[in-house]
């Protein structure tokens, strides 16, 4: 699959997500675009320079005590995993940045299309260091609770960004 191929899917995907409406279901009004900013803005600030940063305080600001945050439908780290997870990157990625590309919302429901940038100083998911940095796309699909996040849904294109690490 390419990478173009890779993003369509991702956003389709997503799109599809959010206008889907679980039967009987109350329709919730939707957050508005700032307003899933302000949610969003801790987790994401947690991710730049995570080594750098009190991960676990930031992601208490943007998430439910009972978060989940799932690379697969069935694997999904609580809150306190994902602090760990985010400081592990950290260290592998000194000069980690995730930025919000685009951003839409579906009543409590938020998509963010993310970008990924680093050049790490240890192995990559195998990949030994280069000194190469990568550039990568993430999708991620959240639910909000009470004004914060409750789960995600996320993807990422770490096989691009191995690629970029590796270099030709």
């Amino acid at each position: 699959m390419t990478r173009r191929t890779a993003a369509a899917f991702a956003l389709t995907f997503a799109a599809v997500c959010l206008s889907a409406n679980t039967a009987g279901a109350k329709p919730t009004p939707s957050l508005t675009p700032q307003q899933a900013r302000a949610i969003v803005a801790p987790l994401y600030e947690a991710l730049n320079e995570p080594a750098k940063k009190d991960v676990a305080a930031l992601l208490a600001r943007a998430t439910n005590p009972d978060y989940k945050s799932c690379s697969t439908n069935q694997d999904c780290l609580n809150r306190t995993e994902l602090a760990g997870q985010f400081k592990f990157f950290g260290g592998v990625i000194p000069d980690l940045h995730w930025r919000i590309v685009d951003l839409w919302t579906s009543g409590n429901r938020i998509v963010v299309r993310g970008e990924a940038t680093g050049t790490p100083v240890a192995p990559l998911f195998g990949t030994p260091a280069t000194g190469r940095p990568f550039r990568t796309i993430s999708i991620d699909m959240f639910t909000v609770k009470g004004g914060k996040l409750s789960t995600a849904y996320h993807v990422e294109n770490w096989e691009a960004a191995v690629a970029q690490v590796k270099g030709p």
